[in-house]
């Protein structure tokens, strides 16, 4: 390169905790993915809706998948780390040691995992104070936030773990703090999950209210009263212990983190959509709506100013993008739905045959199983008299009443392949129909949004996508980068770096458009 020397390349690492996995990735300053790793992490499920993880498996799983992007890169290139994980409940004693959450007393399990249900009557007892924190979740607290879970933990462990507790994490402040050694929490998490407000903080007389005063006592030092905004840089790096673990340098940025469905939303929302004819190119940044589906799905919107949607989580402010205002809206299950649905039906054993012998997915073969039955009609028309309510695991948004349950209407006595195709059709629209669902709960309340922006496992289902587009009639933007949840940690990593100058600076670089899909308006159902 003439006229002086190439700067090098600056890299970033990401590290996502699923689910089910831990996922990293080795990310350069133009948002590309250079190499990427997952290892599965241990779940158990000791009792029905009880689900719980071990933090130790998790921080060892996060050491093998970092250790392997890294590998053959010089480390003095790495400039910075973010993390993001599910809104999952970590219990430390006060020396940092696991404590269980589960009534065998194994402190190996210490983890409530964010989908786990055991506290519906502590959610139902917060939600009969009508305290007006829980005008800022919808109006309803969820089964799945973290205050229920804790006072569950104080009413049925208390001595086996709620005396002893010295620290309360949500899954992505652990992660950072075992990175940093600072106990300082994300504003994304304690926002969104714990009643913190980013104007207020936390509010003594709803802790009182719901009988855990203990935590105003010791001045929140518990659950974090040092917070801040993601993509803040911690204390001063990595510390020696966990740069040995990770296999990266000590000292390099740590950022603030995020829960794992915004790091998707901050890694999609941004990204310039110029030269694609979409109309949201010419409107601000609050006309997109990130759709974050995995095992569940997330509805991220923005505004500028507050708007309480009924149903609806947040407003949450800079609980995602710093400035803006977060709703977000949420279906309990949509991959594990389909799953459930496909995995059930009598005809899966051929599916799945069928699917090996063509060196496919059972759900690449499903699509073109179906293009295969629909003859001259669009494809959506082929459920005609099959329809499925979505909410087997209860309903998020916007009617958040986790006491619902599905339901699939239009049965015949055959349960063959064109059966099972049919049924997982039906089910993929009444995901989208249920996000269609959101979308008008939240422009009702002043949103007006003209295009989704998806990413997350199912966003590779070409049907999945092209269903959401069909049934909202919106233009839906997928990422060039497919792991866009990778890409938003990696961001909060450039972040901390002070490579850039804002999120919304490293958004825009880092985040690029790969593919747009139309709805046809012929196929809305």
């Amino acid at each position: 390169m003439s006229g002086g020397e190439q700067k090098p390349e600056r890299y970033y690492v990401g590290v996502d905790v699923g689910t089910g996995s831990v996922r990293a990735a080795l990310v350069d300053q133009s948002g590309v993915l250079l190499a990427f790793a997952d290892q599965p992490i241990k779940k158990w499920e000791p009792q029905f809706n009880h689900h719980e993880q071990s933090s130790e498996d998790i921080w060892a799983a996060c050491c093998v998948v970092t250790k392997k992007v890294v590998q053959g890169i010089d480390l003095n290139q790495i400039r910075g780390l973010g993390f993001d994980a599910t809104c999952s409940l970590v219990v430390l004693d006060k020396q940092f040691r696991p404590l269980p959450v589960n009534h065998e007393e194994d402190s190996h399990r210490n983890v409530i995992m964010w989908l786990d249900h055991r506290a519906v009557s502590q959610v139902n007892r917060i939600n009969e104070t009508k305290h007006s924190v829980l005008q800022y979740v919808g109006g309803v607290m969820s089964v799945e936030m973290q205050a229920p879970k804790l006072l569950w933990l104080k009413e049925n462990l208390r001595e086996t773990c709620w005396d002893k507790a010295g620290h309360f994490f949500d899954l992505p402040d652990f992660l950072s703090w075992k990175a940093t050694g600072v106990t300082a929490r994300s504003l994304c998490s304690l926002v969104c999950k714990w009643t913190y407000s980013a104007e207020r903080g936390w509010d003594d007389s709803f802790w009182k209210m719901i009988g855990l005063e203990d935590f105003v006592a010791d001045n929140y030092s518990k659950i974090g009263n040092q917070v801040l905004p993601p993509g803040a840089s911690l204390g001063n790096g990595l510390t020696p212990e966990a740069a040995r673990d990770l296999g990266l340098l000590p000292g390099i940025a740590v950022a603030a983190s995020l829960i794992d469905a915004h790091a998707g939303g901050l890694g999609v929302i941004g990204a310039d959509v110029k030269g694609h004819g979409l109309v949201c190119e010419g409107q601000p940044v609050t006309s997109r709506l990130a759709v974050i589906c995995g095992t569940s799905s997330c509805h991220m919107g923005i505004s500028k100013d507050p708007i309480f949607v009924p149903g609806v989580w947040g407003p949450y402010f800079s609980a995602m993008v710093p400035g803006f205002w977060l709703n977000e809206g949420g279906q309990s299950v949509t991959g594990k739905l389909i799953d459930h649905m496909v995995e059930g039906h009598a005809a899966f054993p051929e599916l799945q045959v069928k699917a090996t012998a063509r060196c496919q997915s059972v759900y690449a073969y499903l699509n073109s199983h179906l293009d295969l039955i629909k003859k001259a009609q669009p494809v959506g028309f082929l459920t005609v008299d099959l329809h499925v309510w979505p909410d087997f695991h209860g309903n998020r948004s916007p009617l958040a009443d986790l006491t619902l349950k599905g339901m699939v209407t239009g049965l015949k006595l055959s349960q063959d392949l064109d059966d099972l195709a049919i049924l997982y059709l039906a089910t993929v629209q009444a995901i989208a129909l249920g996000t269609r669902f959101i979308i008008e709960a939240m422009e009702a309340a002043g949103h007006s949004i003209s295009t989704l922006f998806l990413c997350g496992g199912l966003s590779k289902n070409p049907l999945f996508v092209q269903m959401h587009a069909d049934i909202t009639g919106m233009p839906v933007v997928l990422s060039q980068e497919v792991e866009s949840v990778l890409v938003g940690a990696a961001i909060l990593g450039a972040c901390a770096s002070g490579d850039f100058a804002s999120v919304q600076e490293a958004m825009a670089k880092m985040s690029k458009v790969g593919k747009v899909v139309f709805p046809r308006l012929q196929d809305k159902k």
